[in-house]
């Protein structure tokens, strides 16, 4: 099978899975080409209401396929900052299940996901210094926000890797499993995703991104879209909600 991204939806999950395993599932510029237009697609599918990125096998995503960085380092680096801008403006929740290696490209696409679920044995990575490559200012900028100045440097500079209870310490990663219970725990908590509003958590996800231009459309959002009431009657009824805000409306 040639280099590609896979996906499915179930249970109101869309899974995404980076499929290159020859190259432990390096992305090729046609990935990264092609990662933006799924993403807007399963945005529009009102039966997402949430979104899973992995990698086929044991392996997460090794970071950009070196071929394309010979070819053209800058266009390369573009096509990878315009598919994790895509993937950090997914307008609903995004968990990145991490096994094996997490590194350069693959960390880059990890941090542009809400959250990161990792097995013990995962290993974590950013690696343009070995290469002489100038990261992307918004990659760099992002895992600032995730793990500190400090760590962000110290992964740059050095570009070693770290374990998963490193990431975890450091909060590139949200949570860390035994290895072989990912797949259990990823379908758990996205259950629980799922079945929570979706008004309250892409309210959430822009103002934890910084977005401080939306309060009123998000007002406005909450008086029109029915799940506050909804939310308070389940709770008074003792019985679970049924939300029903799927996008933004109109007024």
């Amino acid at each position: 099978m040639e280099p590609q991204l896979l996906h499915s939806v179930a249970d109101s999950v869309a899974t995404v899975v980076i499929h290159h395993p020859a190259k432990r599932n390096a992305m090729t510029a046609e990935m990264w080409r092609a990662l933006p237009p799924l993403l807007d697609t399963l945005a529009a599918d009102p039966a997402v209401r949430a979104l899973v990125l992995t990698g086929e096998g044991a392996t997460f995503c090794a970071g950009a396929d070196i071929s394309t960085l010979r070819e053209s380092p800058e266009r390369a680096q573009r096509l990878a900052v315009l598919a994790e801008e895509a993937l950090a403006a997914f307008p609903k929740p995004t968990l990145a299940a991490v096994r094996g290696h997490c590194v350069g490209g693959g960390t880059q696409l990890a941090a542009a996901c809400d959250l990161r679920f990792a097995e013990e044995s995962a290993l974590f990575g950013v690696t343009p210094a070995k290469l002489g490559v100038v990261y992307p200012a918004s990659a760099t900028r992002r895992l600032v926000a995730l793990t500190g100045p400090g760590t962000t440097k110290y992964l740059l500079f050095g570009g070693e890797l770290i374990d998963a209870a490193r990431a975890l310490r450091t909060g590139l990663a949200d949570e860390v499993l035994p290895d072989g219970e990912l797949d259990k725990r990823v379908a758990e908590f996205t259950r629980v995703l799922v079945s929570r509003s979706l008004l309250t958590q892409a309210a959430a996800k822009e103002f934890a991104n910084g977005r401080t231009d939306r309060d009123a459309h998000w007002a406005g959002q909450a008086r029109a879209g029915g799940d506050t009431a909804e939310g308070v009657a389940a709770f008074l009824e003792r019985r679970p909600p049924r939300f029903g805000w799927s996008g933004p409306t109109s007024g």
